[in-house]
């Protein structure tokens, strides 16, 4: 790394213009390269050994509400000058809707703002969690601040209900007989490993005493957000997985209240998250918890749920493939077709694609109207080769994705896009406003 110039008074040091021959002719480097591979082109992509299920739309739709998770954030600079502090800013929503209203506008030749404002019924979560050399409430260290920010944040209710009491209600599987404990990496105060979170010692906080050290655990230390946070280079590595796991966690509060209310209503709503059916990185260990919850669902209740991706890998190798799809297809993606086509590297039937991180298979449908979605469904179980009869309710959930494209955007859906423009914070000028918002509100800025 080149040394800066901090004061002005000298110059900054830039890098060699020739040190990149010594890369070039390196034969270790040339000889790994030859070992490489990529992707495969849409043109090389072969679709024989990888039969295309017709879909048929479903006549008798059982789905009456749609409710769509998103959520969004922006990290802004509280100070500039050494030593330069950073926050990041959340919101979450869960945007719910009947499909009779949606199919109400699309009868209007022109739509009243009244109607449309039927299709933006949400709730809306707020976090706001210290990311570089900020502390929160007389914690020690940034580490602790970040633990006990999303502590707070979960204590907090929706729809008269606590999140963390969804946590515990997740985690220790009260929806069925229940687990009696659950076994934390390493605690958070004196880095002790494999530490028994015991539910008949959980306080009425929803908290724990390590039982070597005597230091407090959160019950929301469970998502190991603390290992990934470094008390010198912040939190920035732990945003993205903050996001995906309280949109889920958002997921299985609702399901608890309609569950708590009225069960039947469960299999009259489709419940959409923006992105996979997956936990990521320290979070990675929620899959377990979530598969036992879809367990439960399918053999008791009903579920229809299904993860729409906007980007990344699948995302684009789906519109590459689009043109070799036909239109009311279903294109379910197993082990050796990912890794074949769209992922580099060896299908293993032993280590199957998402093994530790997804509770869902996923598959490209093209509708008949041409859009093209990477949707991804729960199983029961981890899945090789996943075939329709695993999907449970797989023709209800394509038949009300086709009913709800939106033509504002490319293979967009109504309530993904909305959801989204309700709770994402934009670069401008939600950025400047909430930098200002918080340099002025924190003590000491």
């Amino acid at each position: 790394m080149a040394y800066a110039s901090k004061r002005g008074r000298r110059p900054a040091e830039y890098a060699s213009r020739s040190a990149h021959s010594q890369v070039i002719n390196d034969p270790s480097v040339q000889d790994f390269l030859k070992e490489c591979s990529l992707p495969k082109r849409a043109e090389e992509v072969s679709l024989d050994d990888h039969a295309e299920l017709s879909f048929e739309l479903v006549a008798d739709n059982p789905i009456r509400h749609v409710i769509a998770i998103d959520g969004g954030y922006d990290e802004v600079v509280v100070r500039s000058e050494f030593p330069s502090s950073t926050m990041c800013f959340f919101q979450f929503g869960a945007l719910i809707f009947s499909v009779e209203d949606l199919e109400s506008l699309e009868e209007q030749p022109f739509i009243d703002p009244d109607d449309m404002s039927k299709l933006k019924r949400i709730q809306r979560l707020k976090l706001a969690l210290p990311v570089r050399n900020i502390t929160f409430k007389e914690e020690s260290t940034l580490t602790h601040s970040v633990r006990r920010a999303v502590y707070e944040f979960f204590r907090q209710k929706m729809d008269d209900e606590r999140l963390i009491d969804a946590l515990s209600w997740f985690i220790f599987q009260e929806y069925g007989s229940g687990v009696p404990d659950w076994t934390l990496a390493s605690c958070p105060v004196c880095g002790a490993p494999n530490v028994r979170l015991r539910r008949s010692e959980m306080t009425s906080d929803s908290t724990f005493s390590c039982g070597k050290c005597g230091g407090e655990i959160y019950l929301t230390d469970v998502f190991r957000l603390h290992e990934a946070v470094d008390d010198e280079l912040g939190a920035g590595g732990i945003l993205g997985y903050v996001t995906t796991t309280i949109e889920q966690i958002i997921l299985v509060h609702l399901i608890r209240l309609i569950l708590k209310t009225k069960p039947a209503l469960l299999g009259q709503i489709l419940f959409i998250k923006d992105g996979p059916l997956a936990f990521f990185g320290q979070t990675a260990n929620m899959h377990r918890p979530m598969r036992e919850l879809v367990k439960h669902l399918l053999d008791r209740h009903d579920l229809h749920l299904a993860g729409l991706e906007k980007s990344g890998p699948f995302v684009d190798h789906a519109d590459e493939i689009a043109d070799k799809l036909d239109p009311g297809t279903v294109l379910i993606l197993d082990n050796d077709y990912i890794y074949r086509y769209i992922l580099p590297g060896k299908a293993d039937p032993a280590h199957p694609y998402g093994n530790t991180t997804y509770y869902s298979s996923k598959l490209i449908f093209k509708t008949r109207a041409g859009q093209v979605y990477v949707v991804s469904v729960p199983t029961r179980e981890v899945l090789a080769n996943p075939t329709e009869k695993d999907l449970k309710n797989l023709p209800e959930i394509l038949t009300n994705i086709e009913k709800l494209r939106c033509d504002m955007y490319d293979n967009a859906l109504v309530p993904v896009a909305l959801a989204n423009k309700l709770v994402s914070l934009a670069n401008h000028p939600s950025s400047r406003i909430l930098q200002k918002f918080a340099t002025g509100a924190i003590r000491g800025s």
